[in-house]
């Protein structure tokens, strides 16, 4: 089974880091969410508070297939600043392993040098922090090992996005047309 870890820090974006949670779950792939944190319950950017599953330090991230990174402005600044997450993404990116990223957190790849040569795709305004990325203006886009999404408005696509990538497009099929996700 795949194993995906959602990794929250204070100030994440609600919608994205949610729908991502709830979408992969109900396609039955195997989620853990991650407070970087050293509090389970982390605050999302509109003061919604949400209980992890584990605090980073107790993930063992040799049993984790890919790792997934909520925006808003302030969780993603959070998520940057950690060095072990960053640590962890560079292996995972290293070993090829699936990255995802929304609304503002694709900077920490933007940040690693992990877009360098790759297509992207961000929250507006976010675009200079992709070092050496191609941006686009899609809802989301798989380039290389990365599945990057624009913003909250998305995070129903970009969570199909994720499913078509790690199941079947079909999959992600089944699932928007039961969950009445209109043009996906």
């Amino acid at each position: 089974m795949t194993n995906i870890a959602v990794h929250l820090a204070n100030g994440f974006e609600e919608i994205e880091a949610i729908t991502i949670i709830d979408v992969l779950r109900r396609a039955k792939l195997n989620v853990t969410t991650i407070s970087i944190s050293d509090n389970r319950n982390v605050v999302g950017s509109h003061q919604i508070p949400v209980m992890a599953d584990k605090l980073f330090t107790e993930v063992d991230y040799s049993t984790i297939d890919v790792i997934v990174l909520p925006g808003g402005r302030t969780g993603a600044e959070n998520l940057d600043q950690h060095e072990g997450l960053r640590n962890q993404i560079i292996q995972f990116h290293h070993d090829k392993k699936l990255l995802g990223a929304i609304c503002a957190a694709p900077l920490v790849f933007g940040h690693l040098n992990i877009l360098k040569g790759e297509k992207a795709v961000c929250y507006p305004g976010f675009e200079s922090e992709l070092h050496g990325a191609e941006i686009l203006e899609l809802p989301t886009v798989r380039s290389g090992n990365v599945i990057t999404g624009r913003g909250a408005g998305v995070a129903m696509k970009f969570a199909l996005k994720l499913i078509e990538e790690l199941i079947s497009k079909q999959k992600a099929d089944d699932l928007a047309k039961a969950m009445v996700v209109e043009g996906a």
